[in-house]
């Protein structure tokens, strides 16, 4: 057994084709199949359903499981390797959300592409009750996201403070007013983000508290959607104040006070406790949680 046998039982795995596996890693079809059965033959044992579409036999997912965790401790030890020469390097998998990104990523990413143009960062948009999963999973190896909730096998820390506010058109009855309260919201039309964001959970917990029902005309899964249905005065929204700064100044929304809603949330850095980091990560981090909230939140 070697590890391109291994890289090219999980490349199958995901193409489910020994063509198009071939063409990712610049093998003849042959030569695939010549990697699978010498692997079959070794181990005494079917590993793929040769009809098509190709997939893998019960004997060959936990063939995978355990191929997957030894190219992973490979890859862990090229990195070692490399981070022997003090230069920070390597390949960073970021999880956040959409608007998140969009509202800081710019910046920071900028900063490290002028510092450490050898730190390639892939960011992996998703919402954001999947962030914490996928970092205690490893699918990816930081994430950025409110921090509501702790979790054992996680480090976090605090980037910069967020509020949620209730935004209108300007068009909007309750654009004339600078404050308002939750209870004179019951019948007003609501654009709501969907129910996995951290901006939805929070605001379903106030109005649930007060025992109203919101008027939910349309649930979109981004701020920006949002916001662009806000502007169209489809409904009233309430989302990130600082996902809506341009807005503000260009006048294209208004923002209106709620008492109710008037709290700080910690938006932060996740990891997983114990892992390895290499050069990359460490430097990322480092830098990420030494910059100053003005990185995070100044004007664009």
């Amino acid at each position: 057994m070697n590890i391109s046998q291994l890289e090219t039982l999980q490349t199958i795995s995901k193409t489910m084709s020994f063509r198009k596996a071939g063409e990712l890693l610049n093998l003849t079809q042959p030569a695939v199949s010549a990697q699978i059965k010498s692997l079959e033959d070794e181990f005494k044992a079917v590993l793929i359903d040769r009809n098509q579409p190709v997939t893998l036999t019960d004997s060959g997912v936990i063939f995978l499981q355990h191929a997957e965790k030894i190219l992973l401790i490979v890859e862990e030890l090229k990195q070692r390797l490399n981070d022997l020469n003090q230069t920070p390097q390597g390949h960073i998998h970021l999880g956040t959300t959409t608007s998140i990104a969009m509202q800081i990523l710019p910046r920071v990413l900028s900063y490290f592409q002028n510092q450490f143009p050898l730190i390639k960062i892939t960011i992996h948009s998703m919402p954001s009750s999947q962030i914490m999963t996928s970092v205690e999973n490893g699918s990816v190896d930081i994430g950025i996201a409110y921090l509501f909730e702790k979790s054992p096998g996680l480090e976090s820390s605090i980037l910069y403070y967020d509020t949620f506010e209730l935004v209108v058109s300007p068009h909007h009855p309750l654009s004339k007013y600078k404050h308002t309260t939750v209870e004179s919201l019951r019948d007003i039309p609501f654009i709501m983000l969907s129910p996995d964001t951290a901006i939805r959970r929070f605001v379903d917990q106030i109005f649930n508290k007060l025992d109203i029902q919101p008027s939910i005309v349309m649930e979109l899964s981004s701020s920006e959607e949002v916001k662009r249905m806000v502007e169209l005065n489809l409904g009233a929204a309430i989302i990130s104040k600082l996902s809506i700064a341009q807005e503000l100044r260009l006048g294209t929304l208004k923002m209106i006070q709620v008492s109710e809603l008037e709290s700080s949330h910690p938006v932060g850095v996740i990891f997983k406790s114990g892992r390895y980091l290499n050069s990359a990560m460490h430097q990322f981090l480092s830098d990420l949680k030494g910059m100053p909230e003005a990185q995070f939140i100044g004007s664009e």
